[in-house]
Formats: structure tokens, C-alpha cells, sequence
């Protein structure tokens, strides 16, 4: 009995500790979760304390730029203001520099078409100096703006190879002057001809006799064979005419001869000739040569034509034509 109640009590004592240990635990436990509580509601809190600085440093910033705007404004109005009189006075400079440049090459002697390239090169190169200057007072560093042109140059220059051509053909012919203003050329690649009204950085325009403008590349015209008529002061005018085999040939040349005389634009006092120039197979072909002023080549060529017909008409002398003999051959 006593051994009873000893096992009873030493069971009791162990229950009351089991107890002690849950109540302690479960006391734990809630001082971890309040320790977490806790840390949550520090992080929000600073983080609600950033944000509110963060808004009020940006709303600072913001009536800082609303506060500063109107002299700010008026700063960069009066900048501008002066880039702009800058800039006039500039094209003025700029001018005043062309002018002078023409007048010196001009006392010079030097050739038209080589004055309006070195005009257009000018102007090109002073302007672009011009606004990189602008560029430059407005804040915009210099070295950066010029490694920014030189790299869109390379792509412009990769994006128009056949305009830098064109440019490269031009320089070409103002330095070896195969042609000049005012010259009468005939290039053999699209077989144009014309007189030359201006030579450009990258195009020539040519004037028709019939009133056309013709523009053409420089880097064509520089790597094609082209005629220039004006090299010399005046030019042989060669025209051929077929009369009959039934015709008589000396009184054709007579007459021919005779056309030629009559012609005030024929130089006299140089050689003039009359010829036979192929037996054909329907015509005689007759040939005349003379020289002639550059000036009046086209007036003389059509005035022989018309002429050397009525001619041949007022001296029964035949123009032979093609003709077709049809043979009809009827069923026997």
C-alpha cells in the first residue's frame, strides 16, 4: 500500500513536469512569434519611411524645376537669341568670304567651271563649320559631335558609293579638263550630246539643240569616251547624197560643188571637197567635206540638204529609192 502510494506520487510529479515543459514550450513559441511580428512590422516601416522620402525628394525636385523654370527660360532665350545673330552674322562672313574667293579667281584667270566647284565646296565646308560652332555654345561637346559625324559618315558613304563616285568623277574632270563650260560634247555611253551649262559636285547638265536639259552623272562622264567638239575653233561637216547609176556622176559633182559655194557659212579659204564615196547596190553615194564654225555646224548641215535636193531636181539629176518589184505567177 505504501508502494502504492509512493508509485502514485513519483507519476503526479512527472505529469506536473510534462506540463511545465508544454507550458514553457508553447511560451517559447509565442515569444518567436511575437519577435517575428515584430521584425515584419521594422521592415515595413522602413520601407514606407523610404518611400515617403523618396516622394517628397522627387516633389522637392519638381517645385525646384517649376521654380527655376522661368529663368531657365529666359536664359535659353537669350542664348538662342544670340546663336541666332551669331549665325546671321556668320552667313554674312560667309558670303563676304565667297565673294572674295570669286574675285581672286577671277583676277586669276582661273577656268569657270573650276570657280563654281571651289564656290560650292566653300560654302559646303563654312556652314559646317557654322553649326558645329552652335553646337558647341549650346553645350554639345565638340569631340563627341565630330566623332558622331565621322561615324555617320562612314555610313553615309557606305549608303551612296555611287554619289561619291560622282564626286570623285567630278574633281577628275575640273583637274584634267576634258570639257568646260560652254563645250559641245557627245558621250558615248548613252550617246547624249549637248552644250555644257554647268559642272556640279556630282552632275553635269547639258543643253540641247531642241531646248532639253540633260543631266549626267560625273562618274560616268568620267569613265566613258566622249566627243568634245570645241577643242578646236571650227569642224568638218561630212554628207554623203545617192544619185542613180543612170545619173551622170561629174555633172552630180558640179552641182554639189556648186551647193557648197553658195553656202555663206562654209570657211572659203579652206579645203573643200567632192568625191565618190561607194558604189552601192541602187545608188552612186556622193560625198561632200568642208569646215565650218562650230557655232553654225547644225544651220549649214540642214541648209546643204535642203539645197543639194532642189538642186538635183532643177538639173533632172535622180535620187534613187528603194523599190519592190512583185512577179504575180498565175496557175497554168
Amino acid at each position: 500500500m505504501i508502494s502504492g502510494m509512493i508509485g502514485s506520487l513519483l507519476y503526479d510529479s512527472a505529469s506536473v513536469n510534462n506540463a511545465v515543459a508544454v507550458l514553457t514550450e508553447e511560451s517559447a513559441s509565442e515569444d518567436s512569434v511575437s519577435s517575428a511580428s515584430a521584425n515584419a512590422l521594422s521592415s515595413v516601416s522602413v520601407a514606407a519611411a523610404e518611400s515617403v522620402a523618396e516622394i517628397t525628394e522627387n516633389v522637392s525636385a519638381f517645385r525646384t524645376f517649376f521654380e527655376e523654370l522661368p529663368s531657365k527660360a529666359t536664359s535659353f532665350a537669350i542664348k538662342f537669341v544670340f546663336a541666332l545673330v551669331i549665325f546671321v552674322i556668320g552667313a554674312w562672313f560667309i558670303k563676304i568670304v565667297r565673294k572674295i574667293l570669286k574675285k581672286s579667281m577671277e583676277k586669276a584667270k582661273a577656268d569657270l567651271s573650276i570657280r563654281h566647284f571651289i564656290d560650292s565646296l566653300t560654302k559646303v565646308v563654312l556652314y559646317a563649320l557654322l553649326i558645329i560652332w552652335l553646337a558647341s555654345y549650346f553645350g554639345v561637346e565638340t569631340t563627341s559631335l565630330i566623332a558622331l559625324l565621322g561615324s555617320a559618315g562612314v555610313t553615309v558613304a557606305l549608303a551612296i558609293q555611287g554619289s561619291l563616285s560622282n564626286l570623285t568623277g567630278g574633281v577628275l574632270i575640273l583637274l584634267l579638263k576634258p570639257f568646260k563650260l560652254g563645250d559641245y560634247i557627245h558621250e558615248d555611253n548613252k550617246g547624249n550630246e549637248g552644250t555644257v551649262k554647268e559642272i556640279g559636285l556630282f552632275y553635269t547638265k547639258l543643253h540641247t539643240i531642241d531646248g532639253r536639259t540633260v543631266v549626267l552623272p560625273n562618274g560616268t562622264l568620267a569613265n566613258t569616251s566622249l566627243i568634245n567638239v570645241n577643242m578646236a575653233p571650227m569642224r568638218q561637216l561630212i554628207l554623203t547624197f545617192g544619185i542613180s547609176y543612170s545619173s551622170d556622176i561629174d555633172k552630180a559633182r558640179k552641182v554639189l560643188f556648186e551647193v557648197m559655194e553658195s553656202e555663206e557659212k562654209v570657211l572659203k579659204d579652206i579645203q573643200k571637197k567632192v568625191y565618190v564615196d561607194s558604189l552601192d547596190s541602187s545608188a552612186v553615194t556622193l560625198g561632200i567635206r568642208c569646215f565650218v564654225k562650230n557655232e553654225d555646224y547644225f544651220d549649214l548641215k540642214w541648209s546643204i540638204t535642203e539645197h543639194v535636193k532642189k538642186a538635183f531636181d532643177a538639173n533632172d539629176i535622180a535620187i534613187p529609192f528603194d523599190q519592190l518589184d512583185v512577179h504575180m505567177i498565175e496557175d497554168k
